[in-house]
């Protein structure tokens, strides 16, 4: 895991520039920084790399990573790379490293653009193919490393993270104000369906996307692998333990590293069938970190002491301190370059703080088995209509009735028939944004859509949810507060062998006697301890903005209503003092306000 930047183009850069951008990469990659230069013609390429130490700690394996007229700059992991490094032996190539890295330029130089069909991984990576005289950039299947890119008439630039393009680019890049208001409308789920960011010009590569840009620099980018859900005959027990047989393989592969892994661990199934698989499976010297709320509606105790009772491990439990929240909210804007998301990844950044405490440089979460495996409140609503005809619907309907049902909150769920007359409806995915768009200055509406990956309303939901909506903002979320205290994280739910799988398993056996996820849960039966695995309730990580701010304390009101804040170009001020003023917020409020305060912070860093 580390930290890459590069540009192709007609201007030079400094070397003082180069440093500086370096400098900022710091935290991606503590252990080594370098870079390299080229030119052909009057074309000027430029790629720089800060390295964060996981496989092959030696010096042989630093970047930038030179090899017959390649170098490569990487971030991320080819899980993989010990069984492709043994094909590309068979083919007649030779390693000087046992390090990933090698296997990826060797595999390029083998199979060319082809190469990342063979990678079983997470990565963003440009190769400078000076022989062909092209820029070759490629990102994972899922998006879990973040690539972006600004082009202007001088050329191309490329980074792990914004703050290194503007760097390079020297020059203030511009808010994009219609993109802040989609987040304060619409929430977090809407961030990633534009390819829009908080800046204008810059844009991200594409999920599963390759990309090249040849010395006149033209840019070319196309998908080399697209999701499919293609649902397959198979028994409830075949799915069940096929899930099993993937996830194990998965986990073995993610396992690999120089370096301790730390398991993050809240009190549902995902992480704590993570860190089970670990010790019960492949008997690795488990270590969690684990955040306690205790707001009772966020409050995981129980079930986490459970798994750490079962596993015998060492363990660390973060009491939720919201002393100098807003300082931590304001260097966590700071670094991320942009408004963190949601509460959730202001409490995260308190987790990957005590990790890298410890000194462990990975860390492993579960993030996406909702995606995969059916984990949120709408997806019985969507499972309930797909069973429609099904001679066991009225079975499935009872279910819902006597379970589900006493769980939900949002008032569109409690409708268990919600898709049957209108399959379109989409209003739960933002509640209130109606109301939302009237706190602010001027209209705003956007046209609700969703990508079509299946005629399957259940699987098409949940493929949106994965590559469009919930998991790009989380992979996103996470690699920023992992790499800003120089953490890798890891998301073993997120592998191309257990998608495929996943996705082949008969809509009927993805929920059952009123589980969600219950191929999961049944395929982690005997590994996963039945208190957390059995356990139906879903309260996620996350708080109330009350926990975190004190709004009965003057100076927190001072702050949050200072008319001369540019915010309030944006934002009405007496809907704000109408919300703080309230002394019970329903949690849309919450998170509304949560999301104006990120705004308030971003804007008075960008423009001070």
């Amino acid at each position: 895991m580390c930290g890459i930047a590069g540009y192709i183009g007609k201007k030079q850069i400094s070397k003082n520039t180069i440093n500086k951008t370096l400098c900022l990469m710091k935290n991606r990659g503590p252990d080594f920084q370098d870079s390299r230069s080229f030119n052909v013609n009057d074309t000027n390429v430029y790629l720089l790399h800060s390295r964060l130490s996981i496989i092959d700690l030696e010096v042989r394996s630093n970047q930038p990573f030179s090899y017959n007229g390649l170098t490569l700059i990487f971030n991320g992991e080819i899980y993989n790379y010990i069984e492709l490094r043994k094909k590309l032996i068979k083919k007649g190539h030779t390693f000087s490293t046992s390090s990933d890295t090698e296997v990826l330029l060797k595999a390029y130089v083998e199979y060319g653009e082809d190469c990342v069909r063979h990678f079983n991984g997470m990565w963003a990576f440009a190769i400078w193919d000076e022989k062909n005289q092209k820029l070759f950039l490629s990102r994972d299947r899922f998006a879990e490393k973040p690539l972006y890119y600004f082009q202007d008439n001088d050329g191309f630039y490329f980074a792990s993270e914004i703050n290194a393009i503007q760097s390079l680019l020297h020059i203030q890049l511009q808010v994009n104000y219609d993109y802040m208001k989609r987040y304060l409308v619409y929430g977090y789920k809407f961030l990633q369906k534009t390819p829009q960011t908080f800046f204008h010009g810059i844009s991200e590569i594409d999920f599963a996307s390759n990309a090249t840009l040849d010395s006149n620099i033209n840019f070319i980018q196309y998908k080399y692998w697209q999701p499919k859900s293609i649902q397959k005959q198979m028994t409830m027990n075949e799915a069940i333990e096929g899930s099993r047989y993937h996830l194990l393989e998965s986990l073995k592969l993610r396992l690999r590293a120089d370096v301790p892994l730390a398991f993050c661990l809240s009190g549902g199934v995902d992480s704590a069938s993570l860190a089970s698989i670990a010790k019960k499976e492949f008997n690795y010297d488990v270590a969690t970190f684990s955040i306690i709320d205790s707001d009772e509606r966020y409050n995981e105790y129980e079930n986490i002491k459970a798994t750490i009772d079962d596993l015998d491990c060492k363990h660390t439990l973060i009491h939720l301190n919201f002393e100098n929240t807003l300082e931590r909210l304001q260097d966590l804007v700071a670094y991320h370059g942009s408004p963190v998301a949601t509460i959730s990844y202001l409490i995260h950044s308190m987790l990957t703080e005590k990790i890298s405490d410890q000194g462990f440089k990975i860390s492993v979460s579960g993030t996406s088995a909702d995606e995969l495996f059916t984990g949120y409140y709408d997806h019985f609503n969507l499972h309930l209509y797909e069973m429609r005809n099904h001679s066991k619907f009225e079975q499935y309907l009872k279910d819902w009735q006597d379970h589900t049902g006493n769980f939900v909150t949002n008032p569109y769920f409690k409708n268990p028939k919600l898709y049957f007359k209108d399959q379109s409806t989409r209003a739960h995915n933002h509640l209130d944004s109606s109301e939302f768009a009237s706190f602010l200055t001027e209209d705003y509406s956007i046209e609700i859509t969703e990508s079509n990956y299946t005629s399957s309303l259940l699987r098409n939901r949940m493929l949106n949810e994965l590559f469009h909506e919930t998991t790009p903002v989380i992979l996103l979320e996470d690699d920023l507060n992992s790499m800003m205290r120089s953490i890798e994280n890891r998301s073993p739910f997120l592998d191309v062998n257990l998608f495929d799988f996943a996705n082949s398993i008969p809509n009927e056996h993805l929920i059952h006697n009123g589980y969600g996820k219950h191929v999961l849960r049944e395929s982690m039966n005997g590994i996963l301890n039945d208190p957390v695995r059995l356990d139906r309730r879903k309260k996620g990580f996350n708080a109330s903005i009350n926990s975190v701010f004190d709004f009965s304390d003057l100076n927190t009101r001072d702050y949050f209503l200072n008319s001369s804040s540019d915010i309030f170009d944006l934002v009405d001020i007496g809907s704000i003092e109408r919300l703080i003023s309230s002394k019970k917020l329903a949690n849309q409020y919450s998170k509304f306000l949560f999301s104006f305060i990120n705004c308030k912070i971003f804007l008075e860093q960008q423009l001070q």
